[in-house]
């Protein structure tokens, strides 16, 4: 039992990285989000947010953030955007965050 707690405690621990250029992270992708929702990054700045219904917004790559608008909210919310191999998340000013997956 010692020696599979201690190879645990060596293994490394996979990282969440900040994403600097987030306009070339998202835009043309699409993240899938947990029980099927999804949404896409079009590059001309529309997103889609679809979990049983579509809904448009707008999104930007604003000061190193991700920052979105949905109508018919009235002003951008940013998020910092972080990146572990196919997985991405989006992290508010509290600390509260949304997982996703990219899709291939």
């Amino acid at each position: 039992m010692r020696a599979l707690l201690l190879l645990l405690l060596a293994a490394p621990a996979a990282a969440w990285t900040p994403v600097a250029e987030v306009e070339a992270a998202l835009a043309g992708r699409t993240v899938d989000y947990d029980a099927g929702a999804w949404q896409r990054f079009d590059p001309s700045g529309a997103t889609l947010y679809h979990a049983g219904a579509p809904s448009w917004g707008r999104w930007a790559a604003r000061g190193g953030a991700y920052c979105s608008e949905w109508p018919p909210a009235d002003g951008w919310v940013c998020y910092r955007v972080e990146i572990e191999e196919d997985r991405v998340r989006f992290v508010d000013d509290r600390g509260g965050f949304t997982e996703g997956t990219f899709r291939e």
